[in-house]
């Protein structure tokens, strides 16, 4: 058995993974569980990885929610920008009616099965050039992000101009100055070593990451009735913990950078609402083209 990931050993994620694997011997899968911490340093793209977990090549892999949203569109409701505030709130709407319907629409249009939602945190702007306080301080900064469609549509309504790469690629386009800017969680931006390269971090809370810990529902579905009990409750145990740890990486991470001088501006001391105006039309317009159900169950409760 094969589960993968794409991010390195000191990893929140990489760790979880790992702590599910653990707990998978106990559920009677036969041989030994493989895991691959980061299959970006075997040469592999994080997309690589998706395609391996939909073919079932691999059998669990965790993905963030944008990657799948051009094939399932109603993924695109995690990705609103400005419109979670409440981080419990969301992550107790996706472990209830929410997810359920998330779950069932990406089990009609994919190979994949849903075993969890995990916390990837508030995502935050940094960049090389200047603070960034308000969407005007946006214009025409090469910003990188994740390949989803409306992540760079709503980064172009900042006043951005949006450039996609894989995660691999991620470190050598900041270090190399092809883009300016990047948005991602805090423990990313540590993680990955990013301060180096950019001395500005706005605290914009825009996008409220959600990984979707995924396997292969063929595979799962070939299992006895009891074994795919206890591979859905051994991912429920180790998303616990993923959680508890993603609220904690957020201290952390903050303590981290505060070590380095990175210069880190708080909610207080943004003009948020300049930025809400400027990704409103786009807002608006997702929100009505989501089934009603899905609206009230997860953006009316975490907003």
């Amino acid at each position: 058995m094969r589960i993968a990931g794409y991010q390195g050993s000191g990893s929140i994620l990489t760790r979880s993974l790992r702590d599910l694997a653990q707990r998978l011997p106990a559920t009677g899968l036969a041989g030994p569980v493989q895991v691959e911490d980061d299959v970006t340093a075997n040469g592999e793209t994080a997309a690589s990885l998706f395609a391996s977990v939909d073919s079932g090549t691999r059998q669990i892999g965790y993905m963030a929610s944008g990657y799948l949203a051009a094939r399932v569109p109603s993924l695109g409701v995690l990705d609103l920008p400005f419109s979670v505030r409440d981080r419990h709130a969301a992550l107790q709407a996706l472990d209830t009616d929410a997810g359920a319907l998330l779950s069932a629409d990406v089990a009609r249009r994919t190979n994949y099965e849903v075993l969890a939602f995990w916390d990837n945190g508030f995502r935050h702007i940094s960049n090389g050039v200047r603070p960034i306080r308000s969407a005007d301080d946006c214009a025409g900064l090469r910003i990188r992000t994740l390949d989803s469609a409306l992540y760079r549509e709503v980064l172009a309504a900042l006043g951005f101009q949006p450039r996609t790469t894989d995660v691999k690629e991620l470190v050598r386009v900041v270090q190399q100055r092809e883009v300016d800017a990047q948005e991602n969680p805090l423990t990313n931006f540590v993680h990955f070593g990013l301060w180096q390269h950019h001395p500005h971090v706005s605290l914009t809370g825009h996008f409220f990451g959600v990984l979707l810990l995924v396997c292969h529902r063929p595979w799962l579905q070939s299992l006895p009735a009891e074994t795919q009990a206890q591979v859905r409750a051994a991912a429920h145990a180790a998303t616990r913990l993923q959680r508890e740890r993603a609220a904690e990486e957020d201290a952390a991470s903050l303590q981290a950078l505060a070590r380095q001088a990175v210069a880190v501006l708080q909610p207080g001391e943004l003009d948020l609402a300049s930025m809400r105006r400027a990704t409103e039309p786009v807002v608006a317009r997702e929100r009505a083209r989501f089934d009603p159900a899905l609206v009230r169950s997860y953006l009316d409760r975490s907003g």
